[in-house]
Parts: C-alpha cells; sequence; structure tokens
C-alpha cells in the first residue's frame, strides 16, 4: 500500500501540484454495553481508505476513496486537484513550508490483538463487571461498557516521508445511578489504555466497577456543597480537563490565526503564576500514542506555557507559515476521509513538589473537588468562560480534607483562573478515553490530558445556598 500512495503523490505532482499527501487508514473497533445484567448491544466495526490532499496555487482540494484499486484511487486526485483550482478564488492562500523528509514506523507495544479475543469472553467481562455493579437496592441503574480498536496509518508526501503508525486501545467505563429519599446521584469513571487486550485481562474489572456503585451510593446521601467563590484543590484529571477544553482549544493555532481565541496576541504575557507549567506532548504514560501527526510531522514536547508565560501555540504546516512558526505536530485527522487540522495530543500541566496535605493546608474553608463521576461542561474559546460538572467531592476546614458534597459544578474565567493557582502537586496522572474524544469541526480525535493536583484560590462552585 505505501508505494500506492507514493505513485498517488507523484500523480499528483504530475497534474501540478504544488505539494501532495497520501493517508491510507484501516480502523477496526468493538463496543460492548451491558445494562443491569443484559447485553444491550455488541458492536463490531471496520473501516479502511486512502485520502489525497494537495495544495495548488494557494489552494487546497481534497478527496477520498474506500474503493482500493488504483484507478478509483487516481480520480481521486484528480477530484482534489478539480477541488484546489476552483477554490482558488473563493479561499485564502495557503502555504506550507518544506519539512524534513521522515522514514519510520511507531507503535503501540502490545502482547495481545484485540481483534484475536473473542466475543464471548470481552462479553463475559463485561457481564461480570456490570453484575458486580448491582450492590443493593439503591444503585438504581448500572451500565458498563468495553471497547477495543486499533488504528493502521500510512502516510506519503511529495516531501519523500514515509511514515507508518500503529495503535492499539482497550477500555472499560462504568455509569452507576443510586437513589435515596428522593434523591439522585450518577458517577461514571472509566479507564483506557494504549495497549492491547492485556489491559482487559489484567484489571480486576468487577471490583472497579464494584467501587463506582459505591461512590454513587455515599454520594446520594451527602450534602450539596455550599454555592459560591472558594478556594480549592482540583485532582488531575479535572486538572486536565480545564486546561483541555478552556486553554487548550485557545492555544490551537487556527483560532490564533482567525483572531477567535482569547490568547490572540498575548505570546510573552504572564497569564499564571510560576508553579503553572504545559505540554502538549504525542507519547506520555497514560496518553494517547501520536508520534506523528497526519501531516507527517514528529510531534515531540510542545511548550504553551513556561512558569507562568505563554511561550507558543499549536500548529499545522499552514498556521505555521501564516505565524512564522515551526510546525507543531498537531495537525490530526479523524480518519482518512477527513482534512487535517489542528488539534490537541496530551495537553497536561508540570507537577512540581508540593503533597495533596500540604496542598490543603492553609485553606480555612475550600472544597477538594474531583473529576471522577463528572459529565462534560461548556467553554467559550473566545471569552475564556467555563462551566464543568465535577463528581462527588470533599469539604476542606483548616487544612483538613473532611467529608464527601455531591458532586455540583465548577465555573471561572480561564484566564483569572490559572492566575490564582499558587501551588502544583508532586504527582502526575495523565489519561485518555476508548469510548471517545475531543470533538472540533465535526471530527473527534482521542487526545489525554492531566496533570498533578494543583491549588486554586479563587474558582466559583453551584449548591445549596
Amino acid at each position: 500500500m505505501e508505494d500506492v500512495l507514493a505513485k498517488l503523490v507523484d500523480e499528483a505532482r504530475r497534474l501540478g501540484a504544488f505539494y501532495s499527501e497520501a493517508r491510507f487508514q484501516e480502523i477496526a473497533t468493538t463496543a460492548l454495553t451491558v445494562e443491569n445484567g443484559l447485553v444491550k448491544t455488541y458492536e463490531s466495526d471496520n473501516l479502511r481508505g486512502v485520502g489525497v490532499r494537495v495544495l495548488l496555487s494557494g489552494s487546497w482540494g481534497y478527496s477520498s476513496s474506500s474503493d482500493l484499486g488504483l484507478s478509483q484511487l487516481k480520480r481521486a486526485v484528480r477530484k482534489a486537484i478539480k477541488i484546489a483550482r476552483s477554490s482558488r478564488k473563493r479561499s485564502l492562500e495557503a502555504k506550507v513550508g518544506t519539512q524534513k523528509t521522515i522514514h519510520d514506523k511507531a507503535s503501540v507495544q502490545t502482547k495481545i490483538e484485540s481483534i484475536e479475543v473473542s466475543p464471548d469472553e470481552k462479553i463475559r467481562i463485561g457481564i461480570e463487571a456490570n453484575k458486580a455493579a448491582l450492590i443493593g437496592n439503591t444503585i438504581k441503574n448500572a451500565t458498563t461498557r468495553l471497547g477495543t480498536f486499533t488504528d493502521r496509518r500510512l502516510f506519503v508526501n511529495s516531501d519523500g516521508s514515509r511514515i507508518e503508525v500503529n495503535s492499539s486501545m482497550a477500555g472499560v467505563q462504568q455509569l452507576s445511578v443510586a437513589a435515596s429519599a428522593g434523591k439522585m446521584e450518577r458517577v461514571s469513571d472509566g479507564e483506557s489504555e494504549c495497549a492491547g487486550f492485556e489491559f482487559i485481562r489484567d484489571k480486576d474489572w468487577m471490583k472497579f466497577s464494584r467501587e463506582i456503585s459505591e461512590l454513587a451510593t455515599k454520594a446520594v446521601d451527602a450534602q450539596m456543597p455550599t454555592a459560591g467563590t472558594f478556594e480549592v484543590i482540583a485532582d488531575p484529571d479535572l486538572v486536565g480537563l480545564i486546561l483541555h477544553e478552556a486553554f487548550g482549544h485557545a492555544s490551537e493555532g487556527d483560532y490564533i490565526t482567525t483572531k477567535e481565541s482569547v490568547l490572540q496576541g498575548k505570546l510573552g504575557t504572564t497569564l499564571a503564576g510560576p508553579d503553572v507549567t504545559i505540554y502538549d506532548q504525542g507519547i506520555i504514560e497514560g496518553g494517547y500514542f501520536v508520534p506523528y501527526d497526519d501531516e507527517g510531522v514528529s510531534k515531540t514536547q510542545t511548550t504553551i506555557v513556561h512558569e507562568g508565560v505563554l511561550k507558543g501555540y499549536l500548529q499545522s504546516r499552514q498556521t505555521a507559515m501564516e505565524m512564522h512558526a515551526e510546525p507543531t505536530g498537531n495537525a490530526r485527522a479523524m480518519t482518512f476521509e477527513n482534512n487535517p487540522i489542528v488539534r490537541q495530543t496530551n495537553y497536561y500541566m508540570k507537577p512540581k513538589d508540593y503533597s495533596l496535605e500540604e496542598l490543603a493546608e492553609g485553606i480555612e474553608k475550600g472544597y477538594y473537588i474531583k473529576a471522577r463521576g463528572s459529565g462534560g461542561g461548556q467553554v467559550d474559546v473566545g471569552g475564556g468562560a467555563f462551566t464543568f460538572a465535577v463528581g462527588p467531592s470533599f469539604l476542606i476546614e483548616k487544612g483538613e480534607i473532611k467529608e464527601m458534597v455531591r458532586g455540583t459544578t465548577v465555573s471561572g474565567m480561564v484566564l483569572e483562573t490559572l492566575q490564582t493557582i499558587d501551588a502544583a502537586g508532586n504527582d502526575l496522572k495523565i489519561s485518555t478515553s476508548v469510548f471517545g474524544g475531543c470533538g472540533k469541526g465535526a471530527q473527534m480525535v482521542r487526545v489525554g490530558h492531566g496533570g498533578p493536583h494543583v491549588r486554586i484560590r479563587k474558582i466559583t462552585l453551584g449548591g445549596r445556598a
């Protein structure tokens, strides 16, 4: 297939393209859902095809095909050329700089290929985990999901690069709903890893799902937190979620060039305290596997914020040219049917020196807020406002972490919130998910996010009066 992609690139060059690239992708996924002891769905899907992108006279053209015959693929090249020519007068001039030639193959290391594991084994594991979550009358619903996928991508471009990336992932997600005295609490959590099916076999998912139900049972009888603005400790999952949604998207180069981001024009500006350093990194323990982006650019560690100062943005080859910067390996496409656009990979905050107990010291009244059991939120990339749901959390009084409180919401302005981070923990957790990812431009790509525990001196919580 690599030689076929090379022929497509040569064909695009023959037809006048300044730059061209061809991407082959082959995806295999399985998804199981068990609810209250019964299998609701078991889905298995395979998708493969080729996408061709060309740059001609400053305009992009893109076409794709799931028919892998050479004649059909050459028709896709001609269609991409035609699209580029027809859009010359309707689009801004695009440019890409030359990149070094890369010949490489990168793969997630696996012991057991998920595709070789029988549906019966996956169903058995899902049912066992689900039944373990039904711990008593308080649990009104238990839903367990098990998912796997493999993703093989081949890339060839007119710069001479030939790259193969093989990704594998597996995970389990549990949702438990508890009800008591007219109140209801939904708690969900999942664990996924870039690995083969050994990740599923090696973990006690019955214990995992039972713990989620126990958490929901405790939380439904807890008090709501007091509404207001407080000092808080945020756990690594919540730190990662806030950074990804409220800050990460704002640092994406396409939002900068179109002046839609709150970070536009702020390079070199101090946005946070000295304990805040933020990276986007392609390969890191716990995260998603992105050694190269879908433009064939190596994805290493990109510094976005260094000790509070905004140092850079996430770039594709085009946005890098527009901003006189270097590509950062952040042009990603959901599948071969999609154009690459600027996306995050594994976005996280660097840990520092404090233990959890030290972070709590000095907080007279506040909360230890946790993402486990949370349900997403809303972000305004241009203005920087955010609202996120958080899971069952804990009261902090006079420097001590005390009783549990029910899940609620946190909100604020991202730049103001960053300014009030005054301490970062000495731990680091990065997580990703097989069950979804980050949406943008009608595309979903898998990402990772995280950080250490951090102390935030000012954030607004919803709750009781």
